[in-house]
């Protein structure tokens, strides 16, 4: 068995193969205490300012590497053409980096800025954040074809999303857990009055598929960089905008319909006015989401899974009002 290697360990690895391979002297590094698993460090040279990202082996496994490079591709296309995201530099023609211990890495430009904790974002940013979605979403499907024709997320059809909600509830009630079982049943009801069929429908195209708070940096009030397109993929565009609606605008048992509304006024500066776009949105990301987070530990979640479980919460006990609550935006 090799030996186990330290956060310590592997900073000193990638660094030093960033030093041999840009040829840059290293003045500071600063640890960044963000996402899961994967490792990040600000790294100030003498030619400039970076951001190191470390792919963490269990995290690369849910990834394709020559899927990330056709992402890291896209983003660099989306930074020459003005679109607030990092330049991801390339050493030769490769933007994947590994370095002599075998850890993977990118190499981007530090965007200054600050991220705003959920549910907190103001008027103005969300308007912001509505109008660089719809930037971005104008841009990837208007510049790029997929050869994928079916979307990541395929909806499960009504009976099998009922059997794994019943399964649920007697894992529940098996885990001496009977305080959740309401939070199951009702995810039980809603299946009998929303229609998973109706979700079909919505527009796809390539998608940031993770647009939440700690990939969005503002300063102050506006967007100053839309972060980590690990995840892009062929799907549904309205995961993306129920994703960042509810990141910027549940607050608390509160869904600030204002500012829910401000995202949608930016959005519509490149696309038409879709009638209940708001409201399919957010039923989507429901219909997707809850199956990952309301589930035997929904109680225990720490970070930023607890705050997922408080949105699916939220969207569970408020999704039949959202249309009345949004004017059917």
């Amino acid at each position: 068995m090799g030996k186990l290697l330290t956060d310590q360990d592997i900073q000193e690895d990638i660094l030093h193969h960033f030093q041999r391979l840009f040829g840059l002297r290293i003045e500071a590094v600063d640890p960044i205490r963000k996402g899961w698993l994967n490792l990040k460090w600000k790294v100030e040279t003498n030619d400039g300012t970076f951001l190191l990202k470390q792919y963490h082996k269990e995290r690369l496994k849910k990834y394709s590497i020559a899927e990330l490079k056709h992402v890291y591709q896209i983003q660099n296309y989306l930074h020459r053409h003005s679109f607030p995201t990092p330049k991801i530099h390339t050493h030769g023609t490769d933007l994947f980096l590994q370095s002599s211990g075998g850890e993977y890495f990118i190499v981007l430009d530090y965007c200054s800025g600050n991220t705003v904790n959920a549910g907190k974002l103001t008027d103005s940013q969300m308007f912001d954040l509505g109008y660089y979605t719809g930037k971005l979403h104008y841009i990837l499907n208007n510049n790029f074809s997929s050869v994928h024709h079916t979307t990541a997320f395929q909806p499960p059809l009504r009976e099998d999303r009922y059997s794994y909600w019943a399964t649920m509830r007697n894992n529940v009630l098996a885990q001496n857990k009977p305080h959740l079982e309401p939070i199951i049943e009702q995810q039980l009801k809603l299946l009998e009055i929303v229609n998973p069929e109706a979700f079909i429908t919505h527009r796809t195209g390539l998608s940031h598929r993770d647009l939440w708070v700690d990939n969005i940096l503002f300063q102050p009030d506006e967007l100053a960089a839309i972060l980590d397109f690990d995840r892009m993929k062929y799907d549904f565009l309205t995961l993306d905008i129920g994703r960042a609606v509810i990141s910027g605008a549940l607050d608390g048992e509160q869904l600030k319909v204002h500012h829910a509304l401000a995202f949608l006024e930016g959005y519509r500066y490149f696309h038409p006015r879709e009638t209940g776009l708001l409201t399919k949105s957010l039923k989507l990301l429901w219909y997707m989401e809850s199956q990952w987070w309301l589930d035997t530990e929904l109680d225990t979640r720490k970070g930023p899974p607890k705050r997922f479980v408080h949105e699916m919460l939220w969207l569970s006990e408020h999704l039949l009002e959202l249309e009345d609550m949004l004017n059917n935006q």
